[in-house]
Order: structure tokens, then C-alpha cells, then sequence
């Protein structure tokens, strides 16, 4: 049987591809520019060569490898391997994507949306190894999430099921209007940017509040991210650590929903945000069990991820794994 599989993330600025063992292995990846903003036409191109330049760059023969899996930002549909228009790849309206690999590359070709794809990676080889039913999510310039039931991706009737980051947790919060054109999401109240935007808010209207923030920044406001927040947090700067503390009971009252709908066995977070550790997680184990009616949510793991910035090309092999 062939043992390898190759992994394509592709992102707004750029695609990843590697080469992955069933053990979850990464034997060699490449990564290469996007290149949405020529077109769709460019871009597939690019999506093509980072498959090619990987199996040149680890010595791999087409042979030896038993499919390609491909992870992509939605909407897309899953079943007919289709990318529909996603914000961040324009020009991407209705790609037959698994289709066109599948006849350059005469290789078996799955398609799967890039968070439920992580999801499904920490599932198989990352920190939700060993559990069946699993919630991940990843909290970065977006909030995206995976549900996984008994060891498979839930899509649900039309495959659009697990969209976790755009349910709504204020009905009439100001300032808060999501990408997707609802307000009051989840999103849009606790990615890293909304976070970051609201803190800004804050500042300005209290320019006197002592912080080290802007300055860390450079003095450019424009230039203060999650990171900077949580530098000036593990330096006992008090607006930082409460801007944490806020956004973690905030993914916590929504964590809370999730676990009253969904019981999992274990909550994964990954994406950038959860780098800020336990200063982040704390909050959020702590609002959580107030906020469900399930007894069991305070013995419900709630931990970070474990694979990191390689979880888009393990997720994209791990398809082949479900």
C-alpha cells in the first residue's frame, strides 16, 4: 500500500504542500505565493506548481504517493470537491477544484474546508488524539471550527454545518458587525483584530489609562495585534491582561453553547490567539461552567492545539484518514 500523501493548504497569500506519512510525518513541504490578486487561472497554476516542486523536493515519485488532499477557505462543497467563492480568493467563483488536480495529477483527490480539515488533524495525530468527539476551534483573524462526531467531520445537509465562529452571542452589539453580515458574532467579538479594534476603542476614549501597549507598538496604534497584547500582558500591563481576560469570557460563554449542544469529549483551540497560553485559557475554563447546563463542562478539557503552524498540510493529508 502507499504510504505518503500530499497536503495542499491554499490561503489569500499563500499555498503550502507536503508530503505526509499515515503516521502523521511531514517528510517535506514548499511553500509558494498565491498569487488570487492575477486570478484564478495564476493561482491554479501556483496550486499545480507547489504540488510538483514538492515531490521534486523530497525525492518523491508520483508512484509513491496514495492521494492528494486538499484544504481551502469556504464556502465549498465538500462531496463535489467545488470551491464557491471565498472572500479571500477572488475570481474562485464555483472551482471545480478536486476535479482539475484530479485529472492533471491522475491521483485520488479529496477537498475539505480548511478549519474542519485542522480539526480532524488534531483529531488523528495532534491533541485530540484518542477522542471521538471533538470541538475544534481556531481563533485568529477569524473564528473558524470543526465539529467531529464519532471520528468523522459532521458537514451536516448541505455541507455547511460547523460554521461555530458565526454564531451570534449579542443580538444588538454595537460595533460589532461580522464579515458574513450578521452582527453580534462570535467572530466578530473575539477574533484577534475585533479584539485588538474594540481595545483601541477603549483607549481612545480613555487616552489617560496607563499601558505599554501603543509604545510596544512603536507609538502606532495601527501596528498593536494580539501579539503586542500579550507581551505587554506577561509584563504585568493591566489593559492587557484585562483585554485577555475579556476575550477569554468571551470564547467561554460561547463555549459554553457549544458544549451544551454538542457534549464533547474535548475543546481544542488553536490559531494565534491561543498562543497567549494560559493567560487566555484560564478565563475561558473558568466562565465556561456557568454558562451551560451540562454538569459535566468543568471536567471537559479545554487545551491548545498541538500541531501548530503545519496543522493546514496535516490537515489536508489527514482527509485521507477519516
Amino acid at each position: 500500500m502507499k504510504k505518503h500523501i500530499i497536503g495542499v493548504d491554499i490561503g489569500g497569500t499563500k499555498i503550502a504542500a507536503g508530503v505526509v506519512t499515515r503516521g502523521g510525518e511531514l517528510r517535506c513541504k514548499v511553500v509558494v505565493p498565491t498569487m488570487a490578486e492575477v486570478g484564478v487561472d495564476t493561482s491554479l497554476g501556483q496550486v499545480y506548481m507547489s504540488i510538483r516542486d514538492v515531490l521534486k523536493a523530497g525525492g518523491f515519485g508520483m508512484d509513491q504517493i496514495e492521494g492528494i488532499g486538499v484544504c481551502a477557505p469556504g464556502p465549498l462543497d465538500q462531496d463535489k470537491g467545488v470551491v464557491h467563492n471565498p472572500p479571500n480568493l477572488p475570481g474562485w467563483k464555483d472551482v471545480p477544484l478536486a476535479s482539475l488536480i484530479r485529472k492533471k495529477f491522475r491521483k485520488s483527490t479529496k477537498l475539505e474546508n480548511d478549519a474542519n480539515a485542522a480539526g480532524m488533524a488534531e483529531a488523528i495525530w495532534g491533541a485530540a488524539r484518542g477522542f471521538k468527539h471533538v470541538f475544534y476551534v481556531t481563533v485568529s483573524t477569524g473564528i473558524g471550527t470543526a465539529v467531529i462526531i464519532d471520528g468523522r467531520i459532521y458537514h451536516g445537509k448541505n455541507g455547511m454545518a460547523g460554521e461555530g465562529g458565526h454564531v451570534t452571542i449579542s443580538h444588538d452589539a454595537k460595533g460589532a458587525a461580522c464579515n458574513c453580515g450578521n452582527i453580534g458574532c462570535i467572530e466578530a467579538m473575539a477574533s484577534g483584530p475585533s479584539t485588538v479594534k474594540h481595545l483601541l476603542k477603549k483607549l481612545k476614549k480613555n487616552p489617560r489609562r496607563k499601558t505599554c501597549i501603543i509604545d510596544m507598538a512603536g507609538g502606532d496604534p495601527d501596528k498593536v495585534t494580539m501579539v503586542t497584547v500579550g507581551k505587554a500582558a506577561r509584563k504585568g500591563d493591566k489593559v492587557a491582561l484585562e483585554t485577555i481576560a475579556e476575550e477569554g469570557r468571551l470564547l467561554g460563554i460561547w463555549l459554553g453553547s457549544m458544549i451544551s449542544i454538542l457534549d464533547p469529549e474535548i475543546i481544542v483551540i488553536g490559531g494565534g490567539v491561543s498562543l497567549l497560553g494560559n493567560l487566555l485559557f484560564k478565563e475561558i475554563r473558568r466562565t465556561i461552567p456557568s454558562r451551560t447546563i451540562n454538569i459535566y463542562a468543568r471536567k471537559t478539557p479545554v487545551v491548545q492545539a498541538k500541531l501548530k503552524k503545519d496543522v493546514g498540510l496535516l490537515g489536508a493529508a489527514s482527509i485521507f484518514m477519516e
